[in-house]
């Protein structure tokens, strides 16, 4: 496999785990640089150009709202989950368990259908 097509798969892999990623941060306000740090805490990496634009398209799904806090010197725009976010996550992270546990017994059973080999 090339690497190109590795890190397209990848790339696409890591598409909705972002989504799911950034909701699941969202229970308390957050601004975009603060919600870089907390996922890069928990060893996410997500681009500013990548965040950005989903935070747009999550507030115009109506699972976040927004507003802006100038008390600062800075201006920063706050993020945080709406009542629907709430729902939605909730759904969403029992989506994610149930998806990671199917994929865990498919990944171990080809994994010991090749060792067998």
């Amino acid at each position: 496999m090339s690497d190109g097509l590795l890190q397209s798969m990848t790339t696409e892999l890591r598409r909705g785990t972002l989504t799911l990623a950034v909701l699941s941060q969202l229970r308390t306000p957050q601004y975009g640089y603060s919600l870089v740090q907390l996922l890069e805490k928990s060893g996410i990496t997500i681009e500013q150009s990548t965040l950005y634009p989903l935070l747009r398209r999550l507030e115009k799904q109506e699972l976040v709202t927004s507003s802006w806090d100038k008390t600062e010197s800075r201006p920063r725009r706050y993020y945080v989950l709406s009542d629907y976010g709430i729902e939605i996550l909730e759904k969403l992270r029992k989506e994610w368990e149930k998806t990671s546990q199917e994929l865990a017994i498919l990944l171990k059973e080809g994994n010991e259908e090749n060792e067998s080999d």
